[in-house]
């Protein structure tokens, strides 16, 4: 069994009863977050990228638990910079950890960090596909609409079918709905959960609508959880 908690924004915690993998933890500042930073353990935090509002609190996750980052190979050195430990990583590539296996797969987007004047280059933005309790759980990150997601259905998987897709359906800084339907489409996975949406007046969309034209048109289905909403993955993929 795993569980899949939502704490707005992009910002997700998998728990498979023992290990907990934190993806793209953006808690302080985050307007529709339910919790703090600091209630929060981690054994693992993926960051798809170095932007604020998903890089967030990592830092100082990592360092109050000990948790290991894994992210871009330049975007994990910066985090060990700040003195915490990191894995990077490589599009493309995969590696096991004890909780399961992480592929970091494609994202049109940006990423950098801002100090005070300086922005950072920390490398190229990410998703993840992450093994983890017997699941596949697709994380987007900050995309746009790519036809590298069709890899992901038709070679990554082996033949299985994708349990889990977190797709972005905010629009102006990466998919909207109609682009995050085609790929669902494309993903033809069990579940999708829409993401990066409603955090901020200009990323406000209707998920309910998205839900009603992803059950109309595809077979996949749609949970639109409200953050601090947890949906598991039991045996049967629900």
């Amino acid at each position: 069994m795993l569980q899949l908690t939502f704490f707005g924004h992009a910002n997700f915690l998998l728990d498979d009863g023992q290990t907990k993998v934190l993806i793209d933890p953006f808690f302080t500042g985050n307007p529709s977050c339910p919790v703090k930073a600091e209630t929060v353990h981690a054994d693992y935090i993926l960051v798809t990228h170095g932007h604020g509002d998903h890089f967030g609190d990592t830092i100082d996750i990592a360092k109050r638990t000990g948790a290991t980052i894994i992210s871009s190979f330049e975007l994990a050195g910066y985090c060990q910079r700040k003195g915490v430990k990191a894995h990077g990583m490589a599009i493309g590539g995969k590696r096991d950890f004890p909780f399961g296996r992480v592929r970091l797969t494609a994202a049109v987007h940006g990423s950098g960090i801002v100090e005070g004047d300086n922005h950072l280059d920390v490398g190229n933005p990410c998703g993840f596909l992450v093994n983890m309790g017997g699941k596949s759980v697709y994380h987007a990150g900050d995309t746009g609409l790519t036809r590298d997601m069709e890899l992901i259905d038709m070679c990554f998987l082996k033949g299985g079918r994708l349990d889990l897709a977190l797709l972005p359906i905010g629009d102006n800084f990466g998919m909207g709905p109609d682009d995050a339907l085609y790929a669902t489409k494309m993903l033809h996975p069990r579940m999708v959960v829409p993401m990066h949406y409603n955090t901020f007046p200009v990323i406000e969309q209707d998920a309910v609508a998205f839900k009603r034209v992803v059950t109309e048109l595809t077979d996949s289905e749609c949970h639109v959880l409200a953050p601090g909403e947890t949906l598991i993955l039991n045996g049967n993929g629900r």
